[in-house]
């Protein structure tokens, strides 16, 4: 019984990869026993050793997702002055390839972490968002733009996401997705500081400074993950880049379906509440508050990523994801006929909370609805392929339905459908795993 998956808490889930297809009932003690990984036994769940992990995966999203949270800023500012002769379409598809190649590079440098280049995805993505950052600062075209912030930050924030997410699952058994969302917090946190230090800097040193300062902050907080992480055991097995079965199996196609969903409506408010403070006709928002309402709702999502996830430890990943989908496309709805100061400050705190968890608890979700460990990371990969290409659609999508005029109500119309949609099929995804039951974990 020593190898059957037990960690300190009592819990006990025999590893059965190596025979994923033979039903768990067809197989004696002996041959689960023979099965099981000799390692897992001394998985921490805990530690200072584990929980430095936390704290270096932490400041990965800090640099990876955080950059994609403040780009909302970067979208504000370039609309009225350094590429205002684009539309704001044009504009959002500089954060939208930035986070679609954060996400479906991944399904590339996936199989790269298993084949132990854990270091050097670290030491290559650092290289390249802050170098991205940097000649962003000296960028006069739109072009330029779209090479240095797009295309070099996101395939650095790519080399950096995965490492993020895959290391701290080696230390944690029944404390996962705490960790997890605790790690990925740092992602709001970067939407908080990235654009309050840009917004306070613009005025005082102009865009090349305030940007480079922003490089500079990367290069400093990104030397703590290169100092305290480490890779605790490796892949007994290369990852495959797909598994086609896998869409035989309902709960994650249903899953990952709402992940293209999700993300296509889910940082509409992240890019364009700015705009709809300072632009809408029925607003009366000063410029100087508007600024904030970005750090409000990335201060709501810091703590949807830590609360929820802790929930979701007893509850299941899925049953803590549905009414948070739902209550997020209920948000987005209200949206429409929200104007004043406050009630743009209590809607960025609620959607930035319930939002938070399409970013946290994914990973933990598509752990939980595979067969076995092996396939966890191909999976994963294939999920976020799912969620990039909606986020690359998403923001333009909304930016032509705005066009040059001031048709919020169409984007946030557009924003509410799509969460919506993606609480559907997370519905879906939930009663094909366990049923009707309410009280099913999931």
């Amino acid at each position: 019984m020593a190898h059957l998956d037990s960690n300190r808490n009592g819990d006990t889930k025999p590893d059965l990869a190596p025979h994923k297809d033979i039903p768990l009932s067809d197989r004696s003690l002996d041959d689960l026993v023979k099965e099981a990984p000799p390692l897992v036994d001394d998985i921490p769940n805990g530690g200072v050793t584990a929980w430095l992990q936390v704290v270096g995966s932490f400041f990965l999203f800090f640099n990876s997702w955080g950059i994609v949270n403040a780009f909302g800023v970067f979208q504000t500012y370039y609309e009225a002055d350094l590429l205002s002769s684009q539309t704001a379409s044009s504009i959002s598809w500089i954060g939208s390839i930035q986070a679609f190649l954060l996400l479906i590079v991944g399904v590339a440098t996936g199989p790269l972490y298993d084949a132990g280049y854990f270091r050097a995805l670290i030491f290559v993505g650092s290289f390249l968002t802050v170098f991205g950052m940097m000649m962003a600062s000296i960028c006069k075209e739109y072009w330029e733009v779209l090479l240095a912030q797009a295309l070099c930050v996101g395939l650095g924030s790519a080399c950096l996401f995965i490492p993020s997410v895959a290391i701290v699952s080696t230390y944690f058994t029944t404390k996962k997705s705490f960790a997890t969302g605790i790690a990925a917090s740092g992602s709001s946190l970067g939407g908080i500081i990235y654009p309050i230090v840009f917004h306070q800097l613009l005025p005082r040193v102009g865009f090349g400074w305030a940007t480079r300062t922003l490089a500079f902050i990367m290069l400093a907080t990104l030397t703590v993950p290169l100092t305290v992480m480490k890779v605790r055991v490796k892949p007994t097995q290369k990852r495959q880049l797909l598994q086609l079965s896998a869409f035989k199996e309902l709960p994650f196609t249903f899953f990952s379906i709402a992940e293209f969903l999700g993300f296509m409506g889910l940082y509409v408010p992240f890019f364009y509440i700015q705009s709809y403070a300072i632009r809408s006709p029925h607003t009366h928002v000063e410029p100087s508050i508007a600024f904030y309402l970005l750090v409000i709702l990335n201060v709501g999502s810091l703590f949807g990523r830590v609360i929820p996830n802790f929930l979701a430890d007893k509850s299941g990943p899925l049953n803590m994801l549905l009414p948070c989908a739902k209550i997020s496309a209920f948000l987005a709805f209200c949206w429409i006929s929200i104007h004043s100061t406050a009630g743009l400050v209590m809607f960025c705190l609620l959607y930035g909370f319930f939002s938070g968890t399409f970013v946290s608890l994914p990973p933990t979700t598509v752990v939980s609805l595979s067969p076995n460990v092996a396939v966890v990371g191909t999976r994963m990969g294939m999920s976020f392929a799912f969620a990039g290409f909606g986020l690359l659609v998403g923001n333009p999508v909304a930016g032509a339905i705005l066009g040059t005029g001031d048709n919020f109500t169409g984007v946030q119309a557009f924003c509410g459908g799509t969460v919506a949609a993606a609480a559907i099929f997370v519905l879906f995804a939930r009663v094909s795993k366990v049923g009707l039951g309410l009280r099913s974990k999931a």
